[in-house]
């Protein structure tokens, strides 16, 4: 049964409480004496100088390496094939010695990365899509989801966003029927303390709704997709609208954060946005300072930035040292930061690494007959794991193309379910095309875009 199209077709109401169960289940896991002990060290751990910082690092991936090289039948064997010591690789620069894995290494391995250590009953199993356009599973704990989260909340507490202070979430998640006309286009998640706003109704004909309930509930932290938080920017903008009261915090992730977005929140909002990066795989954390600089969370994961003569860039390649359960060393996001020279030391005096941008997706919209527009999509792919690639093209309104590199094991099945997952988010209005091709067209950075559109509404640069 697909849970989420039984959920879309509840009641109003119905969908609010299911929304509330699910926030409060969540929080109860997430948030818990653990979290909060591990949310103290972190903060404690911000004030460290970069010597302890880098030393505590490279204990916890001595200690995680021979963990992986003793309980995981993949690492075991790649060390022995190998011919290497696991004791041995002590620091960061010990890490070269070993391959750089992708994703589908670990597709085509799966179960050889599970650790024998961790018990079936700790294991939990978690879906991502990511840049390269297909879906994925991957093991963790809920310790290491923990530590996660404090890394999270730590970034969120430099900027002065409390866990009591309440969001406008602007995300990828159908909460809200694509069918739907009338507001309202949000659901609540009150454990949280969440408004979730549907990115699948944004339009000139539905944002003032979307305004009206930001401003009966006065909010004050707006977070979520900066495609998403740039299109109320901009219908802000147009229609010189004021709110009547001050939007203190503005986050953004999971995409990049564009000089014009900065531009277009700062001008609706008074305030500039805060950028994040991080992936569910946690082997890679980067945050923004109070001083508006991207630190690396060196005491998260081991992050490597691989720089090649022929790319304008470094690629992100990480370690996640944090996750016993499904360990991934060398990993590489396909993420592309500018790295700042190692000297340079930011006036917050955190004293991670600093990176000067992140290109990690930067993607067009879909525009719908309706006029509205549809930006970040990749939820059509958690759990679509037989599909290597994908990418959506879009030549005229009311239309589609997705391009599809099968997996081997993709099948008839495969297909219904990426149909059915996009027309979630795009209705029965649209015209999808399915193209198969062996492979698809990469920046000269290496990137592959998931969105491209050849209309003049649909371009990311023209759009916002």
């Amino acid at each position: 049964m697909d849970i989420e199209a039984v959920y879309l077709k509840l009641p109003v109401l119905v969908q609010n409480i299911i929304c509330n169960f699910e926030g409060w289940r969540i929080c109860h896991n997430r948030y818990n004496n653990d979290f909060y002990r591990r949310l103290r060290k972190a903060i404690e751990r911000s004030s460290w100088s970069k010597e302890q910082l880098f030393e505590y690092r490279d204990l916890q991936l001595r200690k995680f390496i021979i963990h992986a090289a003793t309980t995981v039948p993949y690492y075991r064997n790649k060390f022995k094939e190998l011919g290497i010591d696991p004791r041995s690789i002590r620091t960061i620069e010990d890490l070269k010695q070993l391959p750089i894995i992708t994703k589908q290494t670990v597709k085509d391995h799966f179960n050889e990365f599970i650790s024998e250590a961790v018990p079936k009953s700790k294991r939990i199993l978690i879906h991502t899509s990511g840049t390269t356009g297909s879906g994925a599973h991957f093991y963790t704990t809920m310790e290491s989801i923990h530590e996660q989260w404090a890394i999270w909340w730590r970034y969120r507490l430099w900027h002065g966003i409390t866990m009591n202070t309440w969001c406008a979430y602007f995300g990828g998640r159908s909460v809200v029927p694509i069918s739907q006309n009338k507001p309202p286009f949000w659901r609540y998640n009150i454990p949280a303390k969440q408004v979730l706003f549907s990115g699948y109704h944004m339009s000139p004909q539905t944002l003032q709704y979307y305004l009206d309930e930001i401003k009966r509930r006065k909010l004050i932290w707006l977070h979520g997709y900066p495609s998403l938080i740039a299109l109320l920017a901009s219908y802000v903008i147009d229609n010189n609208i004021d709110i009547g009261y001050k939007i203190k915090y503005i986050t953004t992730g999971a995409e990049n954060l564009l000089p014009q977005q900065i531009t277009l929140i700062k001008n609706a909002f008074g305030i500039l946005p805060k950028q994040h990066y991080g992936l569910a795989e946690g082997i890679a954390n980067i945050s923004e300072c109070e001083c508006g600089h991207l630190h690396v969370d060196e005491d998260f994961s081991a992050v490597e930035f691989i720089c090649q003569n022929n790319e304008s860039g470094c690629r992100i390649v990480g370690t996640n040292f944090t996750n016993l359960a499904m360990p991934l060393i060398r990993y590489d996001s396909q993420d592309i930061v500018t790295v700042l020279p190692q000297e340079d030391l930011c006036s917050c005096l955190k004293t991670g690494r600093l990176v000067a941008n992140i290109d990690g997706r930067q993607e067009d919209y879909i525009i719908l007959k309706n006029g509205i527009k549809i930006g970040r999509m990749d939820h059509v792919l958690k759990d679509l794991i037989n599909i290597r690639e994908t990418q959506i093209y879009q030549r005229k309104e009311g239309e589609i193309t997705v391009r599809v590199v099968k997996g081997i094991y993709y099948s008839e099945k495969d297909e219904n379910k990426l149909i059915e997952e996009l027309k979630k988010r795009v209705g029965n209005d649209i015209k999808i095309h399915i193209e198969y091709v062996k492979s698809l067209p990469r920046s000269p950075a290496g990137k592959l875009r998931f969105i491209i559109s050849d209309l003049k509404e649909g371009k990311m640069a023209k759009s916002v």
